[in-house]
C-alpha cells in the first residue's frame, strides 16, 4: 500500500463532489480536490477519465493493524488506482462492541439495509441486502455513495442527508464519523492537513444509533416465542378489544387545586383546603389502587390514555395519587420503562390538578438507607419534575425518618403531608400502646415539625367508624387550622363507613379509588363516597365515576415466605435463621450479638457523590444519562443497571400497547406503534420459525412494507442443549474469547495466582496466535476451557478472584 505525505495543505481547497465508502468500520478519512492530480506528485495517469471538481472521501479497514500508525497518512493510494474514478471497494467489518478498538470478531448477519437516496446522490451497490452475512474475516463492501453539488457545503450538506436516511443493523458502520467529519468546520472550509485526524478527535465521539424499530420487533419477538418478560400476578390474559377512551372537550381544563398552590405557595394551599366547604377527594387509582391489586402493574402507556379525561373532569380533585412507594422501582423492575418519564408525560397532560406521591421518610422510594443528601436530592429532582404534594411516613412512626423526609420535601418546595401509620383501635380502652394519647402526642412532634397537612395513613384497613370519629375529633380539636387527610384500604369491607365518620368528625379529605379499581385491598369506591354525600353539606362536588409495600412490611413479607418455604415454627426461626441464610431483610431479633447501628441510620452514611455515580453511568451507557437517570441509579443501583440492558436490547418497549407488551401479537395481525411525535411504525407479524441447532427461532415481521427478520432464543430448547456460558462484562474477573478461536494452551491451573497482564492462555484464530492475558491481579478460581476447545467470541475462559 503506498502512502503518500507530498500533498501540501495549500492545496486542500473545497469539494463540490464526495465519494464515500460505508462499511461497518474505518481507520482513516481523507478528502481531497482534483487540483491534487493535477499539481501534486502522483503523475496525469491518476486524473484520467475523472470530471473536474470531484473529490473523494474515503475509508478503509484493516483488520490486523492498528489504529495510530494510519492517523498520520494522508492518503491511502493504492485502492484507489483501480478506478478511473477514485473509487475504492467500500469495506464492512461486523465488529459488534465498543470501544472501536477492542471489539469482538464475530460473523453477524445485516439485518437490515435500506439506502438513503435522492437528487445528486450516486449509489454504486455491492454485497448489501437483509440476510448477507458478514464474515469477521475480510472486509465487506455494503455500498458506495456519491453526493454532488454547486460547492463544497451543498455537496457535504447531500451527502449528510443521505447518510442520515441509511439504515443499517446488525453490524455498526462508519455512518456516524463520516457525519462527523461532514459537520467539520476546519473539513468544510477546506483548511485540513495531514494532522487533520490527530487535531480533531472529537471526531471519534460518535452518537450511537437508537434502532429502534429493530430492538422493538426483537422484544415482540421474544415474546412470541418465550411468553411476557414480566411476572403477571394474575392469570386472565389481555382482552383482545382496546378500551374506549373517553372523549375530551377542546381547550384547557378548568382550573383546580394547584393553580392555587402554584399561586399561594404550600402555606396558602393548605388555608384553601381547609376553607373549602364539602369533603375533598383524593384519587389513588394512578398509584396504590393498582399497588394494592394489581402488584403495581399498571403501565404509563394506559395511564396517558385516560389522563386528559381526568384533568377535565375532576379538575376538583383534592390530589391524584400518582408517584412514589412502589411504583418507582416497579416502572423499571418489571415494566422496563422510567418512572420520572411517567411524572414528566402525566405533569404535561394534568396541568390542573396536584401531583402527590408516597415518600418513605428517609428511605425516600426505596428499601433500604440513603445518605441524607441523596434524599434532599430526590425530593428535589421530583418537584422540579412536577410533584407536589410529599405524603412523608414511616411505617414504624420513626420519628427521625419522618422529619428527615418531611424537612428533604419542604426544601425542595412540595408540600409537606405528614403521615402517622394507624394500627390498634383507639375506641378499646384495653388497648393502651397505640392509645389516643400516643396519636395526639405523635400529632404534635409533627406539628412542630412543620407539616403543612396531616395525614392518618390506616394501612391494614383497621378504622372502624367509631374509631374514626375519636381519633379525628381529638386531633381536629386540638389543630383546627391543619388539612386533615385520611388514608386507607377497603380490605374488611367498612371502608366507606369509617370514611363517612372521618368527613363527619372533621377530615378534610379522604382517599378513594376509581370504582373498577376500589375495594378489597385498594382503596374505598369513589363513586360511593360520591352518592352518599350528595346533597349534604359534604358533596364532593364531583360526579360518580391489601398488599401495603413498605420497607417493613416488605421484611414481614419476606420472613413469611422464608419460614413457609423451610417449614419452620417461629422458636425454629429465632434458633436456626443464622445458619440458614435468610433473605437479606431479617428483624432485629434474630440479629444477636451481630453489629447493629443505633439512632437513624441515614445519618451515618458519607454523602452520595453524584458526580461520580453519573461519570459512572456514562462510562456505562453513554452521555444521554440526565439528572434523573442518577437519582434512578442512586436509589436502585442493580435495578437501573438492568433496566438499561433491557432497553439496551429492547428498546421503547413503553410504546407497545398493554397487550402487544405482555402477549406480542397474533400472526397475520397488522398494528401501529408511535415510537415518537409524528414517527409511526407500521408491523405485521408474519411468522415464527423452527428451532435451529443454535436453540434460536427466526421470527419474522413486516415493518413499514419490508421483510424484517430476528432472532430469537428458545429459553425452553436452551434448557436442554449443552452451551458455553460467555464471560459477564459486569464481573470484572470473568475472562472471555477476545474473539472466535481454539484454545491452543492453558498456561494456569485453578489456586494459581497471577499478575495483571500475565497471560491466560493462547487461543489460534484466522491463522494467528492470540494471547489472552489476565486483566488483574488475583487468584484463578475457576477454568472453563481445555486445549482443542472451539470458542465463540465472549465465551468465558476463566474466573479470578480479585486480590485484596
Amino acid at each position: 500500500m503506498t502512502v503518500h505525505h507530498n500533498i501540501p495543505a495549500s492545496l486542500l481547497i473545497g469539494l463540490s463532489h464526495f465519494i464515500v465508502y460505508l462499511k461497518t468500520q474505518f481507520n482513516i478519512i481523507w478528502g481531497f480536490p482534483e487540483e491534487h492530480f493535477v499539481r501534486g506528485n502522483h503523475g496525469e495517469g491518476l486524473n484520467k477519465g475523472y470530471p473536474r471538481g470531484w473529490g473523494l472521501l474515503s475509508i478503509f479497514h484493516n483488520m490486523t493493524s492498528s489504529f495510530s500508525p494510519l492517523l498520520s497518512s494522508p492518503l491511502l493510494s493504492s485502492p484507489l488506482l483501480s478506478s478511473p474514478l477514485l473509487s475504492s471497494p467500500l469495506l464492512s467489518s461486523p465488529l459488534l462492541s465498543s470501544p472501536l478498538l477492542s471489539s469482538r470478531l464475530v460473523s453477524s448477519p445485516l439485518q437490515v439495509f435500506r439506502s438513503g437516496e435522492g437528487m445528486g446522490i450516486r449509489l454504486d451497490s455491492a454485497s448489501a441486502f437483509p440476510g448477507a452475512v458478514i464474515s469477521p474475516h475480510y472486509d465487506s463492501l455494503l455500498v458506495k455513495v456519491i453526493a454532488s453539488g454547486k460547492d463544497m457545503s451543498t455537496a457535504a450538506a447531500k451527502m449528510h442527508r443521505a447518510l442520515s436516511e441509511f439504515r443499517v443493523r446488525g453490524v455498526k458502520t462508519n455512518i456516524p464519523f463520516l457525519q462527523n467529519v461532514l459537520s467539520n468546520h476546519q473539513f468544510l472550509h477546506s483548511t485540513v492537513d495531514t494532522q487533520f485526524i490527530d487535531e480533531n478527535q472529537n471526531l471519534f465521539v460518535m452518537k450511537p444509533v437508537q434502532n429502534r424499530a429493530q430492538k422493538l420487533l426483537h422484544y415482540l419477538g421474544h415474546v412470541m416465542v418465550n411468553g411476557p418478560t414480566t411476572p403477571i400476578p394474575v392469570k386472565a390474559k389481555p382482552s383482545s378489544i382496546d378500551p374506549v377512551i373517553p372523549t375530551v372537550p377542546m381547550g384547557d381544563p378548568s382550573l383546580g387545586f394547584r393553580d392555587v398552590l402554584l399561586r399561594e405557595g404550600p402555606e396558602g394551599f393548605a388555608k384553601a383546603v381547609r376553607a373549602h366547604p364539602g369533603l375533598l377527594l383524593m384519587d389513588t387509582t394512578f398509584r396504590d389502587a393498582h399497588q394494592s391489586l394489581l402488584a403495581t402493574r399498571v403501565r404509563t402507556h394506559d395511564l396517558k390514555k385516560i389522563a386528559p379525561y381526568v384533568s377535565h373532569n375532576f379538575n376538583n380533585l383534592f390530589s391524584l395519587e400518582n408517584w412514589g412507594g412502589a411504583t418507582f422501582d416497579v416502572a423499571m423492575r418489571f415494566l422496563y420503562e422510567c418512572p420520572w418519564k411517567r411524572l414528566q408525560e402525566l405533569r404535561t397532560l394534568v396541568p390542573n390538578v396536584p401531583f402527590q406521591m408516597l415518600l418513605r421518610g428517609a428511605n425516600a422510594v426505596g428499601y433500604t438507607n440513603y445518605p441524607d443528601n441523596a434524599v434532599f436530592k430526590f425530593c428535589e429532582v421530583a418537584k422540579e419534575n412536577g410533584m407536589d404534594i410529599f405524603r412523608v411516613f414511616d411505617s414504624l412512626n420513626y420519628l427521625p425518618n419522618m422529619i428527615l423526609g418531611m424537612e428533604a420535601a419542604g426544601r425542595a418546595g412540595g408540600v409537606v403531608e405528614a403521615a402517622i401509620s394507624y394500627t390498634g383501635d383507639v375506641s378499646d380502652p384495653m388497648r393502651q400502646k397505640y392509645s389516643l394519647a400516643y396519636y395526639v402526642k405523635l400529632t404534635e412532634e409533627l406539628m412542630k415539625a412543620g407539616t403543612h397537612v396531616l395525614c392518618i395513613k390506616d394501612m391494614a384497613g383497621l378504622l372502624k367508624p367509631e374509631s374514626s370519629r375519636i381519633l379525628i375529633s381529638a386531633l381536629r380539636d386540638r389543630y383546627p387550622d391543619v388539612p386533615i387527610h385520611v388514608h386507607t384500604h377497603d380490605t374488611a369491607g367498612a371502608g366507606v363507613a369509617a370514611m363517612l365518620a372521618c368527613a363527619e368528625a372533621g377530615a378534610d379529605v379522604v382517599d378513594v379509588a376509581v370504582d373498577s379499581m376500589a375495594g378489597m385491598t385498594s382503596q374505598p369506591s369513589m363513586g360511593a363516597m360520591v352518592a352518599c354525600t350528595k346533597g349534604t353539606k359534604l358533596d364532593t362536588g364531583s360526579g360518580s365515576g391489601g398488599q401495603v409495600v413498605c420497607p417493613r412490611s416488605k421484611i414481614v413479607g419476606d420472613l413469611a415466605q422464608f419460614m413457609v418455604q423451610n417449614n419452620l415454627t417461629r422458636e425454629e426461626c429465632l434458633r436456626w435463621l443464622s445458619p440458614l441464610s435468610p433473605p437479606h431483610s431479617p428483624p432485629s431479633q434474630v440479629l444477636k450479638s451481630l453489629p447493629r447501628i443505633e439512632g437513624r441510620p441515614g445519618a451515618t452514611l458519607p454523602p452520595l457523590d453524584f458526580d461520580a455515580l453519573e461519570a459512572g453511568l456514562r462510562l456505562l451507557h453513554g452521555d444521554d444519562i440526565t439528572e434523573e437517570d442518577v437519582m434512578s441509579a442512586a436509589m436502585y443501583p442493580k435495578v437501573f443497571q438492568e433496566y438499561k440492558e433491557f432497553t439496551g436490547s429492547f428498546g421503547p418497549v413503553d410504546c407497545l400497547s398493554t397487550r402487544l407488551f405482555l402477549d406480542g401479537p397474533k400472526i397475520a395481525e397488522e398494528f401501529q406503534v408511535e415510537i415518537e411525535r409524528g414517527k409511526t411504525l407500521h408491523i405485521k407479524a408474519l411468522a415464527v420459525g423452527d428451532l435451529n441447532k443454535t436453540g434460536q427461532r427466526g421470527v419474522f415481521f413486516e415493518l413499514n412494507g419490508q421483510l424484517r427478520s430476528v432472532l430469537v432464543k428458545d429459553n425452553v430448547a436452551m434448557k436442554e442443549m449443552k452451551f458455553h456460558p460467555k464471560a459477564l462484562k459486569s464481573v470484572r474477573g470473568q475472562v472471555g474469547a477476545p474473539m472466535p478461536g481454539k484454545v491452543i494452551e492453558v498456561k494456569v491451573e485453578p489456586g494459581q495466582k497471577v499478575e495483571k497482564g500475565q497471560p491466560l492462555c493462547v487461543l489460534s484464530a484466522m491463522k494467528m496466535e492470540t494471547v489472552v492475558n489476565s486483566p488483574l491481579t488475583g487468584v484463578v478460581t475457576v477454568i472453563h476451557v481445555n486445549t482443542d476447545n472451539s470458542l465463540e467470541g465472549d465465551d468465558l475462559i476463566l474466573e479470578i478472584t480479585a486480590e485484596e
